[in-house]
Order: structure tokens, then sequence, then C-alpha cells
């Protein structure tokens, strides 16, 4: 059975969704998402493909993209293997990572195309991840509600619309729905729950860190914990590891992002 041919954007504007196979998670520490974001920086000045918004969402991505030189295809294909290729080799493992083709719409109006922005930026806070866009370290709240510049080419959104009218704009609660995807939410453990996991990994409430020797099992057991849905302070107040020795863990060991 022949693909369904994907709809070209007059614009050269598109909303794209890259999603895990089988819905899996791709992004599992900062490296992960880091990494991403650099082949983004690359592939913009190698493609010179404007990107709009992006979101980086541990089993999906959303970006919203305007293409100049080369096609859309070839565009997300270059990021794609170049990631692929990066990923199978630190997890040690072979085989697709993206399921099928990226799912695309095109936009050809500025009131669709603030609407897939606004969406894009609230992903993290509609996923519970953060409070505010600017506070997701993973996609373009920053660069808009901060002021700061760095892969998110802001200039034609602020030509649009007025700063201020933006943030109004974005921050308002909505009913937008643009290439959903179901979010894989970071599980947050009770004490008890927390407590049961801390005595299965080092056998007592309150481990001995004193050995420096010891340091690289104890950062697994950290990130182990932490992944398990233990914030860092609960896992300090719990087991009195001081919240620095924990961060210093994480960071240590490809860490996820500290979460307090």
């Amino acid at each position: 059975m022949s693909r369904t041919a994907r709809i070209h954007s007059q614009s050269g504007c598109y909303h794209i969704m890259l999603r895990g196979i089988n819905r899996q998670q791709i992004f599992f520490d900062e490296e992960d998402n880091c990494f991403f974001i650099n082949l983004l920086r690359k592939y913009k000045e190698v493609c010179g493909f404007r990107l709009y918004a992006y979101s980086l969402m541990g089993n999906h991505v959303h970006m919203l993209l305007q293409v100049q030189q080369e096609p859309l295809e070839k565009i997300i294909k270059r990021i794609t293997d170049a990631f692929v290729y990066w990923y199978n080799s630190k997890y040690e493992r072979s085989g697709h990572l993206f399921q099928g083709r990226f799912k695309s719409e095109p936009i050809d109006n500025e009131r669709y195309f603030l609407t897939v922005l606004r969406y894009i930026l609230r992903n993290p806070v509609e996923a519970g991840l953060c409070v505010s866009p600017d506070e997701y370290r993973y996609g373009s709240g920053k660069e808009y509600f901060c002021d700061k510049t760095d892969i998110t080419d802001k200039t034609y959104v602020l030509q649009m619309i007025s700063l201020e009218a933006f943030k109004e704009y974005v921050l308002q609660k909505n009913d937008d729905s643009c290439l959903e995807m179901t979010v894989v939410r970071r599980f947050r453990c009770s004490d008890e729950a927390a407590k049961k996991l801390i005595l299965r990994e080092f056998g007592t409430l309150y481990p001995s860190v004193g050995n420096t020797k010891e340091r690289d099992s104890l950062n697994k057991s950290i990130r182990s914990l932490v992944f398990a849905g233990i914030s860092i302070r609960q896992l300090s107040r719990l087991s009195g590891i001081s919240k620095k020795i924990i961060e210093n863990g994480l960071r240590g060991d490809r860490g996820l992002s500290p979460v307090s």
C-alpha cells in the first residue's frame, strides 16, 4: 500500500513531530537532550532553515520550522540519522529509534502559526514539567521569555506581535490541539515508596558516602533513584546524603537534570 503524499506548505513553514518507536523514551538524560539541540544548531547552519520553536518532550519532539535551501525530508533525515548513530553507540543498541515517517502539518497563515508556536512552548507546561515555558531547559520558551538568543529565530514573531503581548498570548489557557502526542510524565514517589527504593538500593536508609573509591557506585545509585522519581530534596532528606553530593553525582554520571 502506497504512503499518503505529504502536504506541502506554500510558505515553507511546518509543524514537525518526531516520536520514539512504540512511543518509547528518546531522551534519558541531559546529554541526550543537549546533543539533539546541538544537532539542530549544526543543521540550521548546514541546511539553512529557520527554527521558530522546539520542545524536546522525553518520548517525542516538536519543532516549528521554515525550509529555505533544502527540502524538509532531507533536513529531518540529516538530524535523525546523526542522532540515531550517536544514540545507538552510547546505549549499545541497534535499529530504529524514531517511529516511521515524521509527522508534519503545513502552516500557511499567521493565526495558525501563532497557535502552533504557543502549543509547542506550552507543551512542557501541559505535561507538568514546569509552571512557565521559560523554566523548561529543552525548549524555546526561555529564549522568548528571558530575552535570550541561542538557536531560535525570534525576529519574525516579534515583528508580528510585541514581546509583552506574545507572553500574554502564550500564557493564556487554551484548547490548542496540534499533532497531539501522549507525554511520558515522570512518576513522583511518596516518602514511603522512596524509603523502600533507598533501602533496596543501598541496603540501608542511611548509606555511607565517605569512601571516594566507592563514589562511582554511589553516583549510579543516585541516578537510579532520581530516575525512579525521587527528587533531590527528598533523597537528601530521607537518606542523609547532602544535596551537593547528589547533584555532583548526577552530573558526574550523565545524570538527569536536577529536580529539587
